[in-house]
């Protein structure tokens, strides 16, 4: 051939020796970023046995029908989910909503694919089978936010498309600078050509952005956390907003008894107990943690709009309102927000209860922590101005929207927009899925089973506020390392080709060869990924 001299077939030999191993490590690599699918792929049930005609049969989980009688005994895994019939047990749904405390469940209750079985034999009715499932839904929705790019990634793709030809530019242009201009060999001016191309590595670009996504969401759905895509991890970072609707979200959605003046639990809880209003049934279930003995009640009669009243050992008894037993007794409880209801006897005022929705634990250490990460904390709630208020105060909220209808959140929604706020909204119930939507990112909480229905961005598995900071927490750290991955791989371009050119080669006395190039290049690759693995760390 034409080049005397050193042919440098060991060079090439590395060079390709490299790339393989390099490109074996990366795969290795970025297989333990979509760890997490693997992971719930492998929780489904190998067996179930069920009931037919009377007797138990081993079959795949696969073949169970909606209606088949399913047998989980202790340390078995629920292979779909249902209701159970008979028996009861408690359940680590941990592979599910993150909650390490096994769950107790009985005749009624429903119980989820993917489960273990702690202790305690029961049987179940296979209500969603297949896809249906809880698992298979929550597979779904991380496989689809794998594959969703963040908007940040375009301007990634934009650079890659123009990547190639100007490298391949550039390889052209040292070669005939070396070789023309400066007079070098051609075997130099070679070298100099084929260390650009090797050492130039779009492939760090194209993955910063999606390798970050597959671990920040993998990593989500081990917590029950789940995020649909990189357009919301995206718009996380600009979140300057966060909206909550009060009753299920912020507060238990049930009244309770939280004050009780004078000795008059027993006569109003067993007054109660012949009604399902929600206020009444807060006072039997008070009177039955308090482990207090009902009493016969006769000629019972209910007062629509006031309250009930009836005889109890000869005695006429009211439970009511304001508007059935006059009296100013436990006013002040009224200008926290609580529903007093009064009780005489005989006509005479004995005592009062107050009832409220309580907050759900942990939600003013939830709102403290928010307001600490630079949120601005707004409540709506269809609720008077007055019970909102006092809701608020213990909260820490000072920015309320009451007496808002179900249809009209969404509109409150729009108007912070209108101010020019980045908004989140955070919900329960079917009734907030329009303010979900109008949102800039819906957070749906307690999704439990209907995750796939959610329309939320972010979808939250347990019925934990504290799983809001963690999504925003997770999210805002996920699009870090989409940063972070997005400037190694352009400082890493920006440097190593003009070494790789021999723009410094009279400041360093060499030029770079082919297979240092290759091993600079697959390290490249190799940091972008273990940058997102970084991700898997977190608590």
């Amino acid at each position: 051939f034409f080049i005397m001299g050193p042919v440098f077939y060991e060079a090439s030999t590395t060079v390709l020796t490299t790339i393989t191993l390099g490109m074996l490590l990366e795969k290795i690599s970025r297989g333990k970023v979509g760890e997490a699918i693997k992971k719930l792929m492998q929780l489904e049930a190998r067996t179930a046995k069920i009931i037919r005609n009377g007797k138990e049969i081993e079959i795949s989980p696969a073949e169970i029908q909606k209606g088949d009688i399913v047998l989980v005994r202790p340390g078995e895994k629920v292979p779909v989910d249902g209701v159970i019939v008979e028996g009861r047990s408690t359940i680590n749904e941990s592979m599910l909503t993150g909650e390490s405390i096994p769950v107790e469940k009985k005749t009624g209750d429903e119980v989820f694919g993917a489960t273990i079985n702690k202790e305690g034999v029961f049987r179940f009715r296979a209500t969603k089978v297949g896809e249906e499932t809880t698992l298979a839904q929550i597979i779904k929705l991380v496989e689809e936010a794998q594959t969703q790019k963040a908007p940040i990634q375009r301007i990634a793709d934009k650079v890659v498309a123009w990547f190639v030809p100007i490298v391949v530019g550039i390889a052209l242009v040292s070669f005939t600078i070396w070789y023309f201009w400066q007079g070098s060999t051609f075997l130099f001016a070679l070298t100099a050509l084929v260390a650009v191309l090797v050492i130039a590595c779009p492939c760090a670009l194209g993955i910063a952005t999606p390798t970050a996504i597959m671990a920040g969401t993998g990593k989500g759905a081990e917590k029950g956390i789940l995020i649909k895509g990189g357009q919301y991890l995206e718009k996380v970072r600009e979140l300057n907003a966060l909206v909550f609707d009060k009753t299920g979200t912020l507060t238990k959605g049930e009244p309770e008894v939280t004050d009780v003046k004078g000795d008059v639990l027993q006569l109003a809880a067993s007054l109660a107990k012949n009604t399902t209003h929600p206020l009444d049934l807060a006072i039997v279930n008070e009177a039955k943690k308090r482990k207090i003995t009902l009493l016969n009640v006769q000629d019972f009669e209910a007062i629509p709009g006031k309250g009930i009243r009836g005889k109890i050992e000869g005695k006429e008894i009211l439970l009511g309102n304001r508007r059935l037993i006059e009296s100013n007794l436990g006013k002040e409880w009224e200008e926290e927000g609580k529903t007093v209801m009064l009780v005489s006897v005989n006509g005479e005022v004995k005592g009062a209860i107050a009832v409220a929705d309580t907050l759900k634990d942990y939600s003013k250490e939830a709102i403290e922590t928010l307001k600490k990460m630079g949120l601005e904390i707004w409540m709506i709630t269809g609720d008077n101005q007055k019970t909102a208020q006092a809701i608020g105060r213990e909260l820490g909220i000072e920015k309320i929207l009451a007496e808002v209808l179900p249809q009209d959140k969404e509109k409150e929604i729009r108007k912070l927009q209108a101010e020019g706020k980045v908004v989140g909204a955070v919900g329960d119930g079917i009734n907030d899925a329009p303010m979900l939507a109008a949102s800039d990112i819906g957070i749906a909480m307690g999704a439990g089973t209907d995750v796939a229905k959610e329309t939320g961005g972010i979808i939250l598995v347990k019925d934990d506020i504290r799983d809001v900071v963690k999504a925003i927490e997770l999210s805002r750290k996920t699009f870090s390392k989409i940063k972070q991955n997005l400037f190694l791989a352009f400082i890493y371009n920006v440097l190593a080709i003009p070494i790789a050119a021999g723009l410094f080669y009279y400041q360093l006395g060499f030029l770079l060869r082919p297979e240092i190039a290759a091993l600079a290049m697959i390290l490249s690759d190799i940091s972008v990924v273990g940058n997102s693995l970084l991700l898997r760390r977190l608590k």
